[in-house]
């Protein structure tokens, strides 16, 4: 029998393929530092936690987990299709929406393919291209923040299958109005598909308004969490909303049980309880908005974001990392997405936040005696 390298296959497979690395764990910070608490503003998570009603449906569903959940996530699927007025057959659920995201990337494009994303835009679709063994087009930022559009659509070519843009964009904080992402798919081949990722929607919902009725492409995806605003970045909710046959196909591919009985019943409870997520979101747009003023009046504001964090920009962002590390303090550092004088900071509870621009104070006035 000839001899088969499969681990050299493997190793040739992964040359330059590396993990999504996530925000750093408070227990990680707290081993490092030797610490007895911290604060984590790296993850955009909601620090508010979830509705009531989605732990209330936890709690009841527990007695249930030693049976498989439902496969086809049915009362999800038809909440979900009831929530935007489409039909079920048009609803992709997902364990969290990176793996909608991924399993998207891995259906429609393969060797040979070409998958265009912002140089800035989310860092999972260049991961997500290149396991996929596609050749993923990363296309300069306009402005060093906001998606470049017309150099996107500039960027299409024969090879295309996929483009990716991130409405709000994480990490830069940047948005697209309805009108000018409608521009855009117009522009575009009628077969070319579009990943529109709005993980941070919620928080724009008033400003963007309803993009899953208003935009039309044949190949439009609109991919959604319960990660953020639903406070549900533990159990893993996430879905895409596209035409019937993309659905279709990209279901194929999906593992089975791929969303838990747990998490499918939060997601349908979190879903029916309007009032606490936009409570919660308003809540967080104020911090935000506080937390940006105070960034601009010391000269450290990165721009405007419209998602649940701030972009803090200083040219000594390695040391004040660590310096709020050394307070328990835990940002997100960009220099992966080549933004090495950006921090990202997520939106805190209200006594997070002011103990975050304490610290930073603090930090900058020692650097300047």
């Amino acid at each position: 029998m000839k001899h088969i390298d499969w681990m050299g296959r493997a190793v040739a497979q992964a040359a330059g393929l590396h993990p999504y690395i996530p925000g750093k764990p408070v227990e990680t910070l707290l081993r490092e530092k030797g610490l007895h608490r911290a604060i984590k503003l790296a993850s955009n998570e909601n620090p508010y936690g979830p509705s009531p009603k989605a732990i209330a449906a936890m709690q009841q569903a527990a007695a249930e987990v030693h049976r498989y959940p439902d496969g086809d996530a049915t009362l999800l699927k038809e909440a979900l299709a009831d929530f935007h007025q489409v039909g079920t057959d048009r609803i992709l659920i997902g364990n969290g929406s990176n793996e909608v995201l991924e399993l998207l990337i891995r259906s429609f494009a393969g060797s040979g393919d070409e998958v265009i994303y912002a140089q800035r835009g989310f860092i999972v679709y260049a991961l997500a291209t290149q396991a996929a063994g596609a050749t993923g087009i990363a296309v300069p930022e306009s402005d060093g923040l906001t998606h470049d559009l017309d150099a996107m659509a500039a960027a299409v070519t024969e090879r295309t299958k996929l483009v990716c843009i991130a409405n709000p964009n994480n990490p830069t904080g940047s948005l697209h109005s309805n009108a000018a992402m409608q521009a855009f798919l117009d522009a575009l081949p009628r077969h070319i598909l579009v990943i529109v990722d709005e993980a941070y929607y919620e928080f724009v919902a008033d400003e963007l308004g309803d993009s899953v009725q208003e935009l039309s492409h044949p190949g439009l995806i609109i991919s959604r969490t319960f990660s953020k605003a639903y406070g549900l970045a533990g159990c893993r909710v996430g879905y895409a909303v596209a035409d019937e046959a993309i659905v279709g196909l990209a279901n194929r591919f999906r593992e089975p049980f791929n969303v838990n009985l747990l998490a499918q019943a939060a997601a349908v409870a979190a879903l029916q309880d309007r009032d606490w997520v936009l409570s919660r979101v308003a809540e967080t747009v104020s911090e935000r908005d506080k937390l940006e003023a105070a960034l601009d009046s010391l000269g450290m504001s990165g721009g405007h974001s419209r998602g649940n964090f701030v972009l803090l920009r200083h040219s000594r962002c390695s040391e004040i990392l660590q310096r709020l590390e050394d307070h328990g303090i835990i940002p997100r550092p960009l220099a992966p997405y080549g933004m090495a004088d950006y921090l990202r900071i997520s939106v805190g509870l209200p006594a997070e936040n002011a103990e975050f621009l304490s610290v930073l104070k603090g930090i900058v006035g020692e650097s300047e005696e």
